[in-house]
């Protein structure tokens, strides 16, 4: 296992992204108005892929529009200070394709906020690094 200097556990790519999908909830790092901007999310790891469901009129929807961006998942606990984090970074897109689009409905994703979901973000994560805090 390598190690950061800052002791951390340096994770493979294939670490990162059993960890991505081991997660519930993701926060997406966009630009909004020229300033940085970050978002919770509900999402699914499809391959390599984070595919998020939006509304069709939603800020995220708007200023994800093949833009680069960048996700971030991890896990904490407190009372024995370890931990994880994992970022990915790569260009997102809205998926416009009906035939991609009624594939992606059928994963097991579901919003947590209320409203109608039918827009898809696909983001290919592109550079993947991750760190593990243990005891």
């Amino acid at each position: 296992m390598n190690v950061d200097s800052a002791g951390l556990d340096v994770l493979s790519r294939q670490e990162c992204l059993d960890l991505i999908s081991s997660a519930v909830i993701g926060r997406i790092v966009f630009t909004d108005r020229a300033l940085p901007a970050v978002q919770p999310v509900t999402f699914y790891l499809d391959g390599e892929d984070i595919v998020i469901r939006t509304g069709t009129g939603s800020k995220l929807a708007a200023a994800t529009r093949h833009t680069v961006v960048a996700f971030e998942v991890d896990e904490f606990d407190v009372h024995t200070r370890t931990g994880w984090s994992v970022t990915a970074i790569g260009r997102a897109h809205a998926v416009s394709d009906p035939g991609q689009i009624d594939r992606l409905s059928r994963l097991p994703l579901t919003a947590w906020a209320p409203g109608e979901r039918n827009h898809f973000i696909v983001v290919r994560a592109e550079q993947v690094s991750g760190r593990r805090l243990r005891r």
